[in-house]
């Protein structure tokens, strides 16, 4: 194997239109990943050379979804709660992260971005219940529909939503989930794709709405 180190991936013409008048903030952010997420095991080292289109992007196109007060669960490196506290700075974002390591860098970007509509607790998911609740929450790449609905749904306010970024498999864990979706009280459970036509690689988002 090369010892040459991977070059980061170029930032494709889509991200300025994504992230609008934000977009110097998201490359500030995406050049810190980039320079630092390995050494710090935020992200593998064979992610560089899609930073952009599987990480960012692939956050960035769910911006719309949110609103109100959200939690983000699971923040590791900020995918997708800082791509998306950087692009909807009108919304008011949690991102709860129980590893020191992660938390510590998220703290850090919070500051050196400038992001005054983010709050950092270090914590797993089922120490916040029940303190807080949130209009939507959210999580990437955390584990299974089965496993995630348990330890979100109940941050949810009644009336408010789940917004789960997921993977191709979407549609299957929905089904394995059935019995935690009857017992958290969840409606309207779907998968929306979002950004075709717009990205290289679409993503899926399991929303539902909590009674």
């Amino acid at each position: 194997m090369s010892d040459v180190p991977l070059s980061v991936e170029a930032e494709p013409a889509v991200a300025a239109r994504l992230f609008g008048d934000r977009i110097d903030v998201a490359r500030s952010f995406t050049a810190a990943l980039s320079e630092e997420g390995e050494e710090r095991g935020l992200i593998g080292p064979l992610e560089l050379p899609r930073l952009w289109t599987r990480h960012i992007l692939n956050s960035v196109i769910a911006a719309p979804l949110f609103h109100g007060s959200v939690a983000d669960i699971g923040s590791g490196a900020g995918l997708p709660g800082l791509v998306l506290a950087i692009a909807r700075p009108d919304v008011q974002w949690t991102l709860i992260e129980p590893m020191e390591r992660r938390v510590t860098w998220l703290d850090e970007q919070v500051a050196a971005l400038g992001l005054d509509n983010v709050e950092v607790v270090r914590a797993r998911a089922e120490e916040v219940r029940p303190v807080q609740v949130f209009d939507v929450v959210t999580a990437r790449a955390v584990s299974a529909l089965r496993t995630l609905i348990p330890i979100t749904a109940p941050l949810v306010r009644d009336g408010g939503e789940l917004a789960l970024l997921k993977g191709m498999n979407a549609g299957n864990e929905i089904e394995a989930a059935r019995k935690q979706i009857k017992k958290h009280r969840l409606d309207d459970v779907r998968v929306e794709v979002l950004g075709e036509g717009v990205l290289p690689e679409t993503t899926r988002v399991v929303r539902a709405r909590v009674r």
